[in-house]
């Protein structure tokens, strides 16, 4: 795989260098929540039009299935990236119409411009690789390179990420080069104990990891919504918490692979419960009780690990030389119930090991904590694209910057 700093020693002044980044930030309106993914894709522009480079920056915003919608504009997004560069950054109002191409031709070396959201087009998503090489096409018309930075896209088998590269010179930025380094230190001659805790909540999406990891792992720790089919696995009433049936005997036969393999795997000893959902938009205060995992009342449903199993994961975190973490322990997002979700970021900080915090609602809830992203070993800006590296899985946006 090519690098950027490839790239820059050929020289890049004048030319026009398509950068594929992930700049699909939270937005509450027209105001982004969060702008991590958007520094994290600093380095790479501002080392390109520093050299003189016209970057033309591309991502993704939501899911506005293949048509243009104001709520998933990228103009707050292209702002954004202007004043943390410091420079004036241009912004295309379509993505490979008169004004991308008349933007693009403005450019001068050193200037930066965004283009509206990629997946306005269909041809970025479309299933039929004729229709994706169609847009491929017009996006390789505004460009000389391409520079692959959109780490949590890499899992998708979409045009600016799949086609694309195959039709330019194609490198690797500074954050996919990062990215894939961390990767193979959870992945190869990796230091132990290796501790692994995930959360969120559907068991469903992350049985494929769990499987990998059960010859991995030295420790699973479990936690949010999915705890409680593992816990059902065990035959402990769950009363209303979220509850995939049909898995329980996945579960059930992954934590018997666990025992068989070694594996500790630690699910939780006491959960908060409630009758009802947290109100996450006022946030008003919750009315909840601390019960034991094997004693939740039928009519109640469990919102986060308790206190007790703070403990017991800060303790099996504390000797860790690897960690890896992806998933919140609770309804992070109600400060009631953000406890367990804090502890376990916590116990990454106090941790001496290598911290990886797994993108997606993780990094989030990292940065809605509080928490110094530099107390971290690495924060992952793709939770999808790590789980399934971790997999196993041939992720088509690496691929392409490999051949």
């Amino acid at each position: 795989m090519k690098t950027i700093d490839e790239l820059l020693a050929d020289g890049v002044d004048g030319k026009r260098v398509f950068v594929r980044a992930d700049l699909n930030v939270p937005l509450d309106g027209g105001t982004i929540t969060d702008d991590g993914r958007i520094r994290a894709v600093l380095p790479t522009v501002k080392a390109l039009a520093d050299a003189g480079a016209k970057v033309v920056v591309a991502s993704h915003l939501g899911r506005p299935k293949g048509a243009s919608d104001p709520a998933f504009s990228l103009a707050p997004a292209a702002a954004r990236l202007g004043e943390l560069l410091g420079r004036d950054v241009a912004f295309a109002a379509d993505t490979v119409g008169e004004s991308a191409q008349a933007t693009v031709a403005g450019l001068t070396g050193g200037q930066v411009a965004v283009l509206e959201n990629l997946r306005f087009n269909p041809g970025e998503t479309a299933k039929d690789d004729a229709e994706r090489a169609a847009f491929a096409e017009q996006l390789a018309a505004l460009a000389d390179a391409y520079v692959g930075d959109g780490f949590g896209a890499v899992h998708r088998k979409h045009a600016s990420v799949f086609d694309l590269p195959k039709r330019l010179p194609h490198y690797a930025g500074y954050l996919i080069a990062t990215e894939v380094g961390v990767l193979k230190q959870l992945t190869e001659d990796v230091k132990r104990p290796y501790v692994v805790a995930l959360g969120g909540a559907k068991v469903s999406d992350k049985l494929a990891v769990i499987d990998q990891l059960l010859g991995k792992a030295d420790r699973l720790l479990i936690g949010g919504g999915m705890a409680y089919t593992f816990l059902k696995a065990k035959g402990y009433e769950v009363g209303i918490s979220l509850l995939q049936e049909d898995q329980v005997p996945v579960v059930q036969e992954y934590m018997e692979r666990a025992e068989k393999n070694g594996v500790e795997l630690v699910l939780p000893v006491d959960v908060l419960v409630a009758t009802e959902f947290p109100d996450l938009k006022t946030k008003a205060p919750a009315t909840y009780t601390t019960v034991d995992a094997d004693a939740i009342p039928a009519d109640q449903e469990g919102l986060d690990i308790g206190p007790k199993t703070r403990e017991l994961y800060a303790s099996k975190l504390a000797d860790a030389a690897t960690v890896f973490w992806n998933g919140p322990m609770g309804v992070f997002e109600h400060p009631d119930y953000a406890g367990g979700t804090r502890a376990v970021a916590q116990a990454l900080v106090d941790a001496d090991g290598f911290t990886v915090v797994g993108g997606g609602d993780s990094a989030a809830a990292v940065r809605t904590l509080g928490f110094d992203e530099n107390a971290f070993g690495h924060i992952s800006t793709g939770g999808g694209a790590s789980l399934e590296y971790l997999e196993g899985k041939t992720l088509p946006g690496l691929a392409a910057l490999e051949d």
